[in-house]
């Protein structure tokens, strides 16, 4: 449900359809992007910059898992492949032919989503699990192509890129990368908003709901569901174009079947919109970098969870985070955030 503040009413179907409708949202999204594009990047560290350029990358993955997921009701357990095909393409095209990042960068977005186009057309013949499995199966194709890619993809070793730069402005500090990032973040954002209000993103939601229905209103539900398998793709190759080229070397080992399944988690604790990728990532991996920081002193504590055996409780902990969001808030933080912020729209009315 769409709630308003009390004595705001829609007089047009603009004005109804506006993503930002009063002065205050107005007030509250400007401060946003100057605490984000002004305020942090002034008074952050190198660390801290590294761990929102690594949220902001891993947002547009998951806005990307989140177009199959959240709005046409399918399950991928390929999207970290998908992310690799960008990284790897991207790298290559760096590496090899020294192309600029300007031009590596949209040809790798869409080679991945030509490679999550050439999955979705045989996988979405089938339907529920099998469309998961045959995900798994594409996840573990690609990896062990790029594995056995010898010089081309650099096998084990993995493969390096250059930098990014504009024109003879290099883009190699963590600070200028941010900013990068964020541009890139904020457009991935504001594009899938509009994507669920445009025809395509009303039939995605239509063939989550129903595929059955969707189909005697007129839409084309295979056509529906690849068309969103390679948008999400395109997503996933943007997101591993950015990290290729800010990491400098990339390994297979940065794109396991572990990530993928922790980008599902993110939305299972996000919920199914925009706003819930975009909370979920922020959570997890909010709690990522809390874990890390007391590690040392549970490893004190308690000497038996010392060193190796952090990794492994961080692992059991995340997916008890992820079973507790199912059992009481299966709608995800979104929800939970839309319910709380709509007693203040209908204040002083808010029963």
């Amino acid at each position: 449900m769409k709630y308003k503040p009390c004595g705001t009413f829609d007089q047009t179907y603009e004005q109804d359809n506006a993503l930002v409708r009063t002065r205050f949202r107005w007030a509250m999204l400007s401060a946003l992007l100057v605490f984000i594009f002004v305020l942090f990047p002034c008074l952050a560290g190198d660390y801290l910059l590294d761990v929102a350029i690594n949220i902001g990358i891993t947002i547009i993955a998951v806005i990307g898992l989140q177009i199959i997921v959240g709005f046409t009701g399918q399950i991928s357990l390929g999207h970290a492949a998908f992310m690799a095909v960008g990284a790897y393409v991207s790298a290559m095209l760096s590496f090899h032919l020294n192309w600029s990042f300007w031009i590596a960068f949209p040809v790798a977005a869409l080679t991945s989503g030509l490679m999550g186009l050439l999955v979705s057309i045989p996988a979405l013949r089938i339907r529920g699990f099998y469309i998961a499995v045959t995900t798994l199966v594409a996840h573990y194709i690609i990896m062990w192509s790029i594995l056995h890619g010898g010089w081309v993809t650099g096998g084990l070793t993995g493969m390096s890129s250059h930098e990014v730069t504009i024109g003879g402005f290099s883009i190699g500090t963590e600070r200028r990368y941010y900013f990068l990032t964020m541009v890139l973040t904020a457009a991935a954002i504001f594009l899938t908003v509009n994507l669920t209000r445009t025809k395509i993103g009303r039939a995605f939601v239509a063939v989550r709901d129903n595929d059955l229905a969707a189909e005697f209103m007129g839409i084309n539900v295979f056509k529906t569901k690849v068309l969103a398998f390679f948008l999400s793709s395109v997503y996933a190759g943007v997101a591993g174009s950015l990290l290729a080229h800010y990491q400098g070397i990339i390994t297979v080992e940065q794109f396991t079947l572990m990530d993928s399944i922790w980008m599902l988690g993110m939305i299972i604790i996000g919920g199914h919109s925009v706003l819930g990728a975009i909370m979920g990532v922020c959570f997890l991996k909010v709690l990522q970098q809390i874990i890390l920081i007391v590690a040392p002193t549970i490893g004190q504590l308690v000497p038996s969870l010392a060193g190796s055996a952090v990794a492994g409780s961080m692992q059991l902990f995340f997916g008890a985070v992820i079973i507790l969001f199912l059992v009481f808030e299966p709608r995800g933080l979104s929800h939970r955030w839309r319910l709380t912020w709509s007693i203040f729209d209908l204040w002083p009315f808010p029963y």
